[in-house]
């Protein structure tokens, strides 16, 4: 093997174990995200209920929303509030958010649990984790209604649930799951999440690319969580 042939083969073998390990970070950080929101919507429902007075809710949410904005910026007003309380209200386990976390990004999250129905949002979570969707093709999906125009959506609840339950652990489409509509636009498989360092040693959280290029989801923890230096010096 030639010198220049042996420096390719290690240039790239150091290349894949950056790489690697960028995705690994940012699968880290973004379950810490979702878990952080998690456990805030979780806590102020909880205060919430201690305290039964009439508007009691509206006014802490108005009240925290102002002092975290304050504190740590706009990314913690009460819109973002409100998801938090919903993530906690429609994903009550946090083992099972755990592991959604580690493949679906908070903000796949964020669309999933608007979705009213929990077979429903099953159907979605499912499909968003085997075909890779980006947020946008999931929200198309969800605002196209892409669940009613499937075969499964006449069938008896319990049908359904086998059925996503097959898919879940087997990765595979039963014949009820399959579209009715013959032309479908496949997303291009990419990894739902990585990590850009910028100039400042920060931690960018990267969603997929889409047609028009590379999105990006900045989201308010990152004023708290910062991927230092060191890490940039490792990952130029």
């Amino acid at each position: 093997m030639s010198d220049i042939t042996q420096h390719r083969t290690l240039l790239s073998e150091v290349k894949q174990l950056i790489e690697h390990s960028r995705e690994q970070v940012a699968v880290a950080v973004n379950s810490a995200i979702t878990i952080l929101y998690w456990q805030v919507g979780k806590r102020i429902n909880e205060e919430v209920l201690l305290n039964r007075r009439a508007g009691y809710g509206e006014y802490i949410l108005a009240t925290l929303s102002a002092e975290l904005t304050t504190e740590y910026g706009r990314g913690w007003g009460e819109k973002h509030l409100r998801h938090c309380l919903r993530i906690a209200e429609t994903i009550p386990d946090k083992e099972i958010l755990y592991a959604l976390s580690r493949e679906l990004s908070w903000t796949h999250l964020r669309s999933i649990i608007y979705v009213e129905e929990p077979l429903k949002r099953e159907f979605y979570i499912e499909m968003c984790k085997l075909e890779k969707w980006s947020t946008r093709t999931l929200q198309d999906r969800i605002n196209s209604m892409l669940y009613e125009r499937t075969a499964i959506s006449k069938r008896p609840d319990l049908t359904i649930e086998n059925d996503i339950n097959s898919l879940k652990n087997h990765q595979q489409l039963s014949p009820d799951l399959k579209l009715l509509e013959q032309k479908r636009c496949h997303p291009r498989r990419r990894p739902f999440v990585s990590l850009r360092v910028n100039s400042r040693g920060r931690g960018v959280v990267q969603g997929p690319q889409s047609a028009t290029g590379p999105s990006y989801h900045h989201c308010c923890f990152c004023t708290i969580l910062h991927v230092k230096t060191r890490f940039q010096r490792a990952c130029p």
